[in-house]
């Protein structure tokens, strides 16, 4: 009986190699797609009149006519930022409004007679992707992002991954929430892919 040996150079290897590089290069083709969806406008992204800052977002702070208490600052882990003068102000779990708000308080007391402050947001902090993908850990925010593109930049699914079951905590909301690929990622988020049952 003739064993057919010319694809492989083994019997019985010829159509799992075929399929494994399929899968490989329908993975790259994902990813490639995802992370290219960054560079399009989308409509999911941080509102910041809403957005509740945390540790490790980067802010610029200006106050008007006081460039040496301007700066880039960073929310600390103790979920403050300190600032010029007035030392650590809370940041975390705040608007931007509520912390500009805060840091003209804590000026207006024996500092200055009218501060003007103003702050931005200038790298939110990182999300967390863990569970069945190819590299888990932190990664940088991008705005826009939903899971498809945070899976992407965690180098897509494993084998084991079930791509219908990711689970969302996100600061502020007690437990977790499934969600499906196109849902928004925002600062902070943890993302967990769960195993598929075979």
């Amino acid at each position: 009986m003739a064993v057919d040996m010319t694809r492989t150079g083994r019997p019985g290897r010829g159509r799992p190699v075929a399929r494994s590089l399929l899968g490989m290069f329908l993975s790259v083709f994902v990813a490639f797609v995802a992370v290219g969806a960054f560079g399009q406008e989308s409509q999911q992204t941080v509102d910041k009149r809403f957005y509740r800052l945390g540790v490790g977002d980067q802010l610029r702070v200006t106050v008007y006519d006081e460039p040496e208490l301007s700066g880039e600052f960073e929310v600390a882990a103790t979920g403050t930022v300190n600032l010029p003068l007035i030392g650590e102000v809370v940041a975390e779990g705040r608007t931007i409004t509520e912390v500009e708000n805060a840091a003209k308080e804590k000026y207006l007391d024996g500092y200055l007679k009218a501060p003007s402050v103003s702050i931005e947001v200038l790298n939110y902090r990182p999300f967390y992707i863990l569970g069945e993908v190819n590299a888990p850990g932190s990664y940088p925010y991008v705005n826009g992002m939903t899971v498809l593109n945070a899976v992407a930049l965690a180098g897509g699914f494993t084998y084991r991954a079930s791509e219908d079951s990711v689970l969302l905590q996100r600061q502020g909301v007690e437990g977790e929430t499934s969600v499906d690929i196109t849902t928004p990622v925002l600062p902070g988020d943890v993302l967990t892919v769960e195993e598929r049952f075979f």
